[in-house]
């Protein structure tokens, strides 16, 4: 007579639906914290499907939706990202962060209005608010208001110590609207400061360039292309950094000498 062993599983080989479930649960500590390593690790091929797994367990944890929400960005799905940022919002109303992420997205698509609508509200609440005021100062830059860039950049730089991207905006803001003294000055300051920082040297190349100082152009040209080759890229600088247009045909028209 054949065992019955070989046609059954013994009952304490099969987890039930229930205990399975509560497996799963008590992992999703583990699951987050492995989806957020691997977002910060700039992995989002590797980052979507375990915030979808996490998001499956948890689906009203607001802070994973804004994190898939920012990798979808990464992916190339503004789309996607702007829902998932919403969809944040929903479940944490007072969170700040789903916001900016969702101003970002939106910039993607130079929905400027709603960018900035995201950004105002941060700055209702929190005027002092660096990335927001950073953020809007780009939004403001893509509708070519300059002025008001400025002003922008330079508060974001002033409430966050150390902000040296929101200083060399604040001085290529500075630069397009001629005041050229004072934009070189900011630069030098920034690159005393910052010696291997790229944006700032670029921008300073442009700007003496304009100004008749070949030489002491191409010494801080050369560092800076070392440090960072995307700044010869005139539409990275326009579309991803988002310089203003009057250094970014200065530092075409350098490159072109240069080459010539």
């Amino acid at each position: 007579m054949q065992s019955l062993i070989g046609w059954f599983l013994p009952l304490w080989l099969i987890a039930s639906p229930v205990s399975a479930l509560a497996a799963e649960v008590d992992h999703l500590p583990e699951l987050f914290d492995r989806a957020l390593a691997l977002s910060r690790a700039g992995d989002p091929q590797q980052a979507l499907p375990v915030w979808d797994q996490v998001l499956d367990l948890a689906p009203n944890d607001a802070a994973a939706w804004s994190n898939r929400g920012n990798i979808r960005l990464m992916l190339g799905d503004p789309e996607g990202a702007i829902a998932d940022q919403t969809r944040s919002m929903e479940l944490a109303p007072n969170d700040a962060d789903p916001h900016l992420n969702r101003g970002t997205a939106e910039e993607a698509l130079q929905r400027w209005s709603e960018a900035a609508a995201d950004y105002d509200w941060i700055l209702e609440r929190d005027p002092s608010d660096a990335s927001a005021l950073y953020n809007l100062g780009n939004v403001r830059g893509s509708e070519g208001e300059w002025q008001e860039a400025q002003r922008l950049y330079r508060l974001a730089a002033d409430a966050r110590p150390g902000f040296a991207m929101a200083r060399s905006s604040d001085a290529l803001a500075l630069y397009q609207l001629n005041d050229l003294k004072e934009a070189e000055r900011n630069l030098r300051n920034l690159i005393r400061r910052y010696p291997l920082f790229a944006d700032a040297r670029a921008a300073l190349s442009a700007l003496l360039w304009s100004e008749g100082s070949r030489g002491e152009a191409e010494s801080h040209w050369a560092a800076a292309s070392g440090l960072d080759p995307s700044y010869r890229d005139a539409a990275w600088l326009a579309e991803v950094r988002r310089w203003p247009p009057r250094p970014i045909a200065d530092l075409e028209r350098f490159l072109a000498l240069e080459v010539s």
